[in-house]
């Protein structure tokens, strides 16, 4: 029997591929679609997933105005921002932030989701969330996945 046929193989970033993958959220719930676009972000669905590299996809979400929210969330929910600035810190709600920029409502929950650490910020450069169904990533030819 031959010991190196159950050698365990490790991605690292020239052997890592990374492909396209189109998420359409649309009456999608908002946590639901974030833990699964963080999973296809981290590629956590592959099979030579390794947790300190990106081999991970890149992830378009169309659609992202019509996200729901469960129960309350949309009114009661606080997310907080601050400028870095004495008395910066602002508060808002989901609401608020779906009639300004719906767009950064699914980058906030999918943020949160990923590991917070240089690799996390590198990961989150693989997201790519845009409001309607037009995007600019048709060359790369993303294959669409439904939840």
């Amino acid at each position: 029997m031959d010991h190196l046929s159950y050698k365990t193989t490790h991605a690292n970033k020239a052997t890592a591929e990374k492909n396209w993958v189109l998420v359409d959220a649309k009456d999608q719930v908002l946590g639901r679609v974030a833990s699964q676009v963080a999973s296809i972000i981290r590629g956590k669905r592959k099979v030579n997933f390794t947790p300190n590299v990106d081999c991970g996809d890149h992830v378009v979400v169309i659609n992202a105005e019509k996200v729901k929210m469960t129960g309350r969330k949309l009114t009661q929910r606080v997310l907080f921002t601050h400028s870095g600035y004495p008395g910066g810190q602002r508060e808002h709600t989901p609401t608020q932030i779906l009639s300004k920029h719906p767009e950064r409502l699914i980058e906030h929950a999918v943020r949160g989701m990923l590991p917070k650490n240089k690799l996390g910020n590198e990961l989150y450069r693989s997201l790519h969330v845009y409001v309607g169904d037009q995007h600019p990533h048709e060359a790369q030819q993303p294959k669409q996945i439904k939840f």
